[in-house]
């Protein structure tokens, strides 16, 4: 699954940076018209996504999550390469909107390890798989940019599609799914209500969920506009490079640290690891406001990306520790429709505030984000454990 990981992050990252730039080739279009499709474009594929990531995971409970993934890498291979032939917008649109359906890949490719993972290693093995998943979005943007430049952006769309169809390869041939017996403690079916119901009933399940969804809404807010915050840092020198360099940094970081985090997690206690790394991650966002040259900004974007890389296994192997076995999948379809939605949330919101003031400010914004996400789910534990004493003293 490392491998299938990396070439799906490969795929999806190779035609992200140049996507408004294929925009601007098919059609003889204004600056405007290009930036508001462009926009959509891009939206619109999580938009989707965040619809359909609960549906897809209660597909995987019921009927396997090796499936599923197989599914996903065609379809995304499937929508990639017909993005190649394109004459309009609307048709690229009509496409992304498609391959919103398919884009929960790496999400129930964490479901299906996690499942197939005994308890106690858990993280360590999730941030294993996030190390996957991290090196392909560290190389997608700079294959991308090298394919775009030798051979046209049409062509780079079509030949990115192969390594999707191999990474459906991998799964194939390369993935086993155990089927796992359901302990006599639990139900062997759930209703969705019921599921909402379980999520609902757990304050630091639905704290973690929030919190997913707010960490998505501070690295997206500042993410879309990184390049102009290096222009203005930098100068328009090597504008690509440099932009492509503070990007990459935050993904080297989070490569180096990751899997550590997810072991840590693992003796000490997933929540108290996520609370850590959310206030670490809000006191690196806040150097980037105050940097004056692109090395700084590269520093401190590495820092960042060895906190902020952490939650994504943690939070997940967490899912695993306290949700049902036959759940696990809807649960994480959940998280994943929150996540998208701030991804959608973070860019409108980060240049709402750029534009009002400037894009320091985005950086404080994200880091107060980020503070009170970890405060909130400290006290949301704390609340919890006094709970629990109250209910089961002798136990506690």
């Amino acid at each position: 699954m490392w491998f299938a990981n990396f070439f799906i992050a490969a795929s999806m990252t190779m035609v992200i940076p140049f996507l408004s730039l294929y925009i601007g080739t098919l059609g003889n279009y204004t600056d405007g018209y290009v930036q508001k499709w462009s926009g959509w474009v891009f939206a619109i594929t999580f938009l989707i996504a965040f619809i359909v990531s609960p549906i897809w995971g209660r597909f995987g409970d019921k009927h396997g999550r090796k499936i599923f993934l197989v599914l996903a890498a065609f379809g995304l291979g499937i929508s990639v390469l017909l993005m190649g032939f394109v004459t309009n917008v609307p048709q690229l649109f009509i496409l992304r909107m498609f391959m919103g359906f398919f884009t929960g890949f790496i999400s129930m490719s964490q479901a299906f390890i996690s499942t197939q993972t005994p308890k106690h290693i858990a993280g360590k093995v999730l941030g294993t798989l996030q190390t996957g998943n991290v090196t392909g979005s560290l190389l997608g943007p700079l294959f991308g940019g090298i394919l775009a430049d030798t051979i046209g952006y049409a062509a780079t769309f079509q030949l990115t599609s192969v390594t999707l169809f191999i990474a459906a390869c991998f799964v194939v041939f390369g993935a086993k799914e155990v089927k796992l017996d359901t302990p006599k403690t639990e139900s062997t079916s759930y209703s969705s209500v019921e599921v909402l119901k379980h999520i609902i009933s757990k304050p630091v399940l639905v704290m973690v969920m929030v919190v997913s969804m707010f960490v998505q809404v501070a690295n997206f807010s500042i993410q879309p506009i990184l390049s102009l915050y290096v222009d203005e840092i930098h100068g328009a020198n090597s504008i690509a490079f440099f932009s492509g360099l503070a990007f990459s940094a935050a993904g080297l970081g989070n490569l180096f640290m990751s899997r550590n985090w997810g072991k840590l997690g693992d003796r000490i206690g997933y929540e108290k690891v996520l609370i850590v790394l959310l206030i670490l991650s809000a006191v690196f966002f806040i150097p980037g406001a105050l940097v004056d040259n692109i090395w700084q900004l590269v520093i401190v974007r590495f820092l960042l990306g060895m906190a902020i890389g952490g939650v994504i296994p943690i939070r997940t192997a967490y899912i695993r520790q306290v949700t049902p076995l036959n759940i696990q999948g809807e649960v994480l379809g959940y998280n994943t429709s929150v996540r998208f939605l701030g991804n959608i949330i973070g860019p409108v919101i980060g240049g709402w505030i750029a534009g009002l003031y400037t894009i320091s400010t985005v950086f404080y914004f994200s880091s107060l984000l980020l503070l009170a996400s970890g405060l909130a789910l400290l006290y949301t534990v704390k609340h919890e454990t006094k709970e629990s004493m109250k209910r089961y003293p002798a136990h506690s």
